[in-house]
């Protein structure tokens, strides 16, 4: 800021000066001292200068609604909305979000810091303040091959970056926990460039625990369970509660959200798909949930903004007071959370559920596709048998976990895998898209339901890697080379005809259309899963692909390089 801005900010807060803007007749919610108080709210080039009594040159009328700071959603992945940052900003905006901190893990997975600075750059293109960490583990696992490898000497020019706040979930937490190097490099780079550590520590408890915290991970946004939210917030932690698109723990949790404790939790997605955020919302859901089950709405809103800013350091916002930026939600009421008017920096961004401003896309082409696949056929498909007596990777609906099950097939006199009409079991398999080894792991899935037909994504958390999983290997094949040829995305095949399909040309996992476009096209597909290929009903067809390869999430996975006992952390045959 200069000096003269402030002379004029001054003025403008003295009285002495007109605002650039006046909010006029708000019910203003004090997040510091948990009270609301009438009266309008002053602006001056993007700034609060006062609430009281002001004139300005221009005045809008908030006809006595509520003015809370604007929403600010903790930990997200901009890409799990298979839209790029400046469709995220159209539309969660009008929700009444402001600012959103990202971790772009999955497009550095795919194309490397090409990856980050795409993000950054896209980002500028939104009223959303979207401020990145960088991600910690690329790969997420040595157990697959990603398009890239960050060390802590890769991560060293980038986490300069004013618009990095810090380094972004840090899964490794084995790693931490026993002191490896190359977690403690990466550590002590954040601590030497001033900046936080995201954590991401599931079912660690106590002296693990205390290794991880020690390290001054600031974040976790991963309980499962009231006793590790508190076991956090114990030393010293953050807890971020999270209610996204796949993960809904936030009702559970917020049981244990207390008078004493409520100020160090806050509010995140972690992933929100567009059907979700144009049927729901983004952290007005949130704040409904909460409030419905008993929280104090200014703690809720709390929770939603001055928490959050504290938490990442972002000392300019996160409450509606003089010398902050003016970022205001105004809201019809404090029970739906509907919000009327967005502002960010003192422009009026959003009106009625509506993005007022015009959308410029960012060039996608340092990203476009990533496809760089090796001597691909359809007999990598084939699946060669010792035994009758398999393991196999056991759908749980509604998560992302899975179970190690067993099983009896049937093979040919040439001991391949024959699909058996009769049994809920069929082929998976990955195929690696990085690196061009030529990698192809097949294994066996059950509980999925497809009785025809085949589907292919490459959004596959976390190196996205192609899965594909049939009934037939030519089916299979068909939907591997048509994913491949319309750089990414998923795509549904029966008897060697594509059904439906959805280009994701960022990266292969993200869509440069519109949030609506996606959830048209994502609709169409779930559709089409479900009638032509049979698709069990109680399993989503694409998000449960999507984390079959997630080399941390129990019980058995799939990578590119086989089948993985994620409970010991070693490799198995698919023969039991």
């Amino acid at each position: 800021m200069e000096k003269t801005q402030l002379k004029k900010l001054v003025d403008v807060a003295g009285g002495r000066l007109p605002a650039d803007l006046v909010i006029k007749n708000c019910k203003v919610v004090n997040v510091y001292s948990g009270t609301i108080c009438e009266g309008d709210i002053a602006v001056s080039d993007g700034i609060i200068a006062g609430v009281g009594c002001y004139e300005g040159a221009t005045e809008i009328d908030a006809q006595g609604r509520y003015a809370a700071p604007g929403f600010i959603d903790s930990h997200i992945h901009i890409e799990s909305s298979y839209v790029t940052p400046e469709e995220m900003g159209r539309l969660v905006v009008p929700y009444g979000t402001t600012t959103i901190i990202a971790d772009p893990h999955e497009m550095v997975n795919v194309c490397g810091l090409k990856g980050l600075s795409f993000m950054l750059d896209a980002a500028s293109e939104t009223a959303l303040d979207i401020r990145f960490m960088i991600p910690s583990c690329v790969p997420a696992t040595p157990f697959e091959h990603a398009g890239a490898v960050i060390d802590a000497e890769a991560m060293r020019i980038p986490i300069a970056d004013e618009r990095i706040l810090g380094v972004g979930e840090f899964m490794d937490f084995p790693g931490v926990i026993n002191a490896e190097d190359g977690a403690m490099d990466k550590l002590l780079l954040a601590r030497k460039m001033g900046k936080l550590v995201d954590g991401h520590s599931p079912g660690v408890s106590g002296k693990a625990l205390n290794a991880y915290a020690s390290t001054l991970i600031h974040t976790d946004h991963e309980c499962s369970t009231i006793e590790e939210m508190h076991d956090r917030i114990d030393r010293g932690m953050y807890v971020l509660l999270r209610e996204g698109s796949a993960c809904h723990e936030l009702a559970h949790l917020l049981k244990g959200v207390t008078s004493a404790n409520s100020r160090r939790c806050l509010l995140c997605s972690d992933d929100r798909q567009p059907k979700t955020i144009l049927e729901k919302g983004h952290l007005d859901e949130h704040l409904r949930i909460l409030v419905g089950a008993g929280i104090d709405p200014i703690v809720a809103i709390q929770m939603a903004s001055l928490n959050a800013a504290e938490c990442f350091r972002l000392f300019d916002r996160g409450a509606i007071a003089p010398g902050l930026r003016a970022d205001i939600v105004l809201l019809d009421d404090l029970k739906e959370f509907k919000a009327d008017a967005v502002f960010i920096e003192g422009r009026l961004v959003a009106k009625q559920g509506n993005y007022l401003l015009e959308v410029t896309r960012h060039s996608i082409e340092q990203v476009r596709g990533s496809f760089h696949v090796k001597d691909f056929s359809v007999e990598k498909l084939r699946l060669k048998l010792t035994s009758d007596d398999v393991t196999t990777i056991d759908i749980l609906p509604g998560g992302v976990v899975t179970a190690k099950g067993k099983a009896r097939i049937a093979r040919d006199g040439q001991g391949f895998f024959i699909h058996n009409p009769s049994q809920d079991i069929v082929k998976v398999a990955v195929v690696e898209r990085h690196q061009a080894t030529g990698n192809v792991a097949v294994a066996l899935l059950r509980g999925y339901g497809i009785t025809e037909g085949a589907v292919a994504i490459s959004i596959a958390h976390d190196s996205h890697n192609i899965i594909v999983v049939g009934v037939n290997d030519d089916d299979m094949a068909v939907a591997v080379q048509s994913l491949i040829a319309q750089n990414g995305g998923m795509v549904l095949v029966k008897d060697r005809e594509i059904l439906a399909s959805m280009p994701m040309p960022v990266g292969g996992i993200m869509s440069d259309q519109s949030g609506e476009w996606v959830d048209r096209k994502l609709s169409e597909i779930h559709e089409v899963a479900y009638r032509e290929l049979h698709v069990k009903e109680d399993v989503e067809p694409i998000m449960t692909l999507c984390f079959m390869s997630l080399a941390v999430i129990p019980e058995v996975k799939l990578t590119d390089m086989g089948l993985f006992d994620v409970t010991t952390f070693s490799f198995i045959a698919v023969e039991a």
